[in-house]
């Protein structure tokens, strides 16, 4: 027991990080920052899952393992006879403000402790200076999985966007044999691959490797684009609002916003990559908590104004595919606003896309660093000072599997994860509060234990809106985790060498 809750010092994590030889360049500042956690959130969420997260899921619940956790524990057996999951409808709004305040209370949880250990790595390098190595593996192989499927619905979605734009400039689609999934919802869909998909990924993996402060640079102009798309139809389609299409506002009640809230959820990790940008942060112990307090409530304002004026210009049920914005523009005939919208979609999903793969990435670093896993992923282009193997093996991980699901599987697959990483980092506060309270915080949570507290309380709420297939899966995940922890790294840790 003793040697699975070994821990890292902070101090011992600051000074590895100053090896030559792992050495990473500290060349991002505070709107750096914020243009990475802007990229990420935005294009995960707010052009691919608002429709879904509004209509709900039609198919009847095959088996116990489709139903979600909390139909379930409300209505039994009953649940298996209702008709797909509850959309929010208009609501979907509520389900982006209740997913603000969740994340609210982590990503000030997130700033503390990003203020205090500015090393790369985020949630798993916090959990293993206060919950030991065996939490840090957990939480380290979760984030692996939360960064991989998300940035594969998300790739999924750049597909869709792509397609769109083919068919509003050129009138001409690729063949849905190379572009849509092979599997949706479980059944075979007679496609063969999401060639798009794919090909966007190894892209975005060339970049990565020619540097970080590059690829900053790429987001945060693609961020002004993005969000400047955003406004044009933000404000281009409200003429078109039809307030009879709020009405009723919460067709499903507060199970239908939950659900629609546990499905946007993971469209809000871009906080959560910022806090994998500190140890190439400039100024980590005030740049970090600022870039991520202003992340979350930048994105918040904007997902509010989507939500309102696309569930307003049509019916809600109209919403359930992967390209929502482009097809409500189209239904309403606004195909030159269209036009516009779909380019900064993909603008924003290519961002999101790369800020998602840097996280992944980092966390795949910081994990061989401290030897968890083999070396070669923690080594440095010899030129660019990136770890280039750990950037292509993660998007070869990512681009094949996402030209063969559809987005949904991965949304889900990906709330659990993030879900769990949260309530960890709110875990880790209250916990160094007592083992260190004498540790300067460029950043302090107040009411401790009570906001950390209350941020585990959601994320498990939302957690229960998630489908017991997906809390199978996770667990499956896990246990694949720990078996290679136990075969390989328990024993070759850095921590076990020094013991």
């Amino acid at each position: 027991m003793n040697q699975l809750l070994r821990r890292k010092s902070i101090e011992d994590l600051i000074r590895d990080s100053e090896n030559p030889q792992h050495k990473l360049a500290k060349t991002l500042g505070l709107w750096s920052l914020v243009a990475l956690g802007i990229g990420c959130v935005i294009g995960s969420g707010i052009f691919t899952l608002p429709g879904t997260a509004a209509a709900g899921v039609t198919m009847k619940y095959p088996s116990v393992l489709h139903a979600p956790v909390l139909d379930l524990l409300r209505y039994g057996s009953d649940a298996l006879t209702t008709v797909g999951r509850p959309g929010a409808g208009p609501a979907v709004v509520l389900s982006f403000l209740l997913v603000a305040i969740v994340c609210g209370f982590a990503a000030i949880c997130y700033a503390e402790l990003a203020s205090m250990i500015p090393i790369s790595g985020s949630t798993y390098t916090y959990a293993y200076a206060t919950l030991g190595e065996i939490f840090a593996w957990i939480i380290g192989w979760d984030l692996i999985l939360e960064y991989a499927v998300s940035n594969m619905s998300v790739a999924v979605g750049f597909s869709g966007y792509f397609n769109d734009i083919l068919e509003n400039l050129f009138g001409y689609r690729l063949p849905p044999e190379w572009s849509g999934p092979a599997f949706r919802g479980g059944e075979v869909t007679g496609a063969y691959f999401n060639l798009p998909a794919l090909l966007i990924m190894m892209v975005l993996t060339w970049l990565l490797i020619k540097g970080v402060k590059e690829s900053a640079k790429a987001t945060s102009i693609m961020v002004v684009v993005k969000v400047s798309a955003i406004l044009i139809f933000v404000i281009g389609a409200a003429n078109a609002i039809k307030p009879e299409h709020w009405v009723p506002f919460v067709p499903n009640g507060p199970s239908g916003v939950i659900s629609g809230a546990a499905i946007v959820f993971f469209a809000y990790i871009g906080f959560d990559a910022v806090s994998t940008a500190a140890e190439e942060c400039k100024n980590p112990k005030r740049d970090m908590p600022l870039g991520i307090i202003l992340t979350l409530l930048a994105c918040t304002v904007l997902y509010g104004a989507v939500a309102m004026v696309l569930t307003g210009i049509v019916p809600y049920t109209t919403l359930g595919n992967d390209e929502p914005v482009a097809k409500a523009l189209k239904d309403i005939g606004y195909n030159k606003l269209r036009i516009f919208v779909s380019l900064g979609a993909l603008v924003g999903m290519w961002s999101s896309l790369l800020v998602g793969q840097y996280g992944q990435t980092r966390i795949w670093f910081a994990m061989s660093r401290d030897k968890l896993l083999p070396g070669r992923f923690s080594q440095l282009h010899p030129k660019y000072r990136t770890p280039d193997f750990s950037t292509w093996i993660a998007g070869f991980v990512v681009g094949i599997p996402a030209g063969l699901w559809d987005i949904a599987t991965f949304a889900e697959l990906a709330n659990i994860g993030t879900l769990a990483a949260f309530a960890s980092v709110s875990a880790g506060v209250i916990i160094l509060r007592k083992r260190q309270p004498e540790l300067k915080r460029g950043f302090r949570v107040p009411l401790v234990p009570w906001v950390p507290g209350l941020s585990i309380f959601f994320c498990l709420i939302l957690m229960l809106g998630l489908p017991l297939q997906t809390w199978l899966t996770f667990f499956i995940w896990l246990i694949i985790g720990l078996v290679i922890y136990f075969a390989y790294s328990k024993s070759r840790s850095m921590l076990a060498q020094e013991n």
